[in-house]
């Protein structure tokens, strides 16, 4: 970089003892220039490596936290057991300030195609991205899931880093009992930006949280890839997710499993609890898996002893 000098005049300093002076000058702007300008990349470098060591969007003022996500099937529930499910959700965002994004899986119809209607979540969660484009974290959860515990924020729950980073299983098969690829053992809190859990034969994916930002969108674009949804997994969006868990280690690496019962509690109906899967009193999410495509299973009927014990409890909160 160079710095423009007047035109040295012969009427200004004409002893050869005073032309050290412009000399001087100069050295002294150069240094200056030169320390300006290592300043300028210094900030410039800092700035790139700040925006790209975390994709993740920070919760501008006057924006929510958290997006509870809750993917209604309009087409084979009544409006009774909906309503209860829509109460449940709506009590816990208004105790701890979260707003509730509820869709319908007849919705997605188009964006499924052929695939079975489960694989809906999926479109259901990048449209609730869409939507609130500036909240930090979404949640997940299956309509056949009740919150038994409102009283917990999600933040102190599971979000605050060394609650995340104590939770966090290390070096476990990713899909029980014996997968050969394992969690990864070094994983801290600014590393996650999905939290799921495990059963006892699978990643299960009713109950998640998933950070916004550019792993997001990633994220669900590699689960919902055609490829995958024609592909007739036995347990359909289940076994996809399995699958690029295991063989996808860009997502293994921000993702951390968290013990069953911290996010998804399977009631004592539902087969396929981890070892220490079943809901037990205080747990913060209680889920029945299969209610509505077991045969003996009734989610209606499942659903209310709970959901009654859940309205006394919102009473004494």
């Amino acid at each position: 970089m160079q710095f423009a000098l007047p035109p040295r005049s012969p009427h200004l300093l004409p002893h050869a003892r005073s032309s050290r002076l412009p000399i001087y000058r100069r050295k002294q702007l150069k240094t200056v220039a030169l320390f300006g300008i290592a300043i300028l990349s210094l900030l410039f470098i800092c700035s790139r490596l700040s925006s790209s060591s975390s994709t993740s969007v920070a919760t501008p003022t006057g924006t929510t936290g958290v997006v509870i996500v809750t993917l209604l099937d309009r087409e084979n529930f009544s409006d009774s057991y909906l309503n209860k499910i829509v109460a449940n959700r709506e009590d816990y965002a208004k105790r701890h300030g979260y707003t509730n994004f509820f869709a319908t899986v007849s919705d997605y119809k188009d964006a499924v195609g052929d695939a079975p209607k489960s694989w809906a979540l999926v479109p259901a969660i990048r449209h609730a991205i869409a939507s609130h484009p500036r909240s930090a974290y979404f949640f997940h959860l299956s309509s056949h899931a009740l919150i038994m515990n409102p009283s917990k924020p999600l933040k102190s729950h599971l979000l605050e880093k060394s609650r995340l980073e104590s939770l966090t299983l290390k070096d476990v098969p990713v899909v029980p009992p014996d997968s050969i690829i394992k969690t990864f053992s070094h994983l801290k809190e600014n590393d996650i930006d999905l939290i799921v859990t495990q059963d006892k034969e699978d990643v299960s994916p009713g109950s998640f949280v998933l950070k916004n930002g550019e792993f997001a969108r990633f994220f669900l674009d590699v689960w919902f890839d055609p490829l995958f949804r024609s592909y007739n997994f036995a347990k359909a969006e289940i076994h996809g997710l399995d699958h690029i868990m295991q063989w996808h280690p860009t997502i293994l690496a921000r993702t951390a499993l968290v013990p069953q019962r911290t996010l998804n509690a399977y009631s004592k109906d539902s087969t396929g609890a981890s070892s220490d899967g079943t809901y037990q009193d205080g747990d913060f999410v209680i889920r029945f898996p299969g209610c509505d495509d077991t045969k003996g299973r009734d989610c209606v009927q499942e659903l209310e002893p709970y959901y009654k014990l859940w309205l006394r409890k919102t009473k004494t909160d």
